[in-house]
């Protein structure tokens, strides 16, 4: 299980990022897209650092709405 942040991108797109995966983030026309393809940019991300006998980072989150 991983933490996913869904916001609005400048081109209309919807972008997805993985924080406890550095460099892991993915886009999609719409948000159901873009968690589709942040799952599978996930799954290769970890799948590629088993590959190269790296560790995995583990997930560590809690989750904070701050209003302003």
């Amino acid at each position: 299980m991983r933490q996913v942040i869904i916001y609005p991108g400048e081109d209309g797109f919807w972008i997805a990022e993985c924080p406890s995966l550095p460099g892991c983030i993915s886009q999609g026309k719409t948000k159901e897209d873009a968690l589709t393809n942040i799952r599978e940019a996930i799954e290769g991300y970890v799948e590629a650092l088993k590959e190269d006998n790296l560790p995995v980072p583990e997930e560590h989150f809690g989750a904070f709405v701050v209003a302003v």
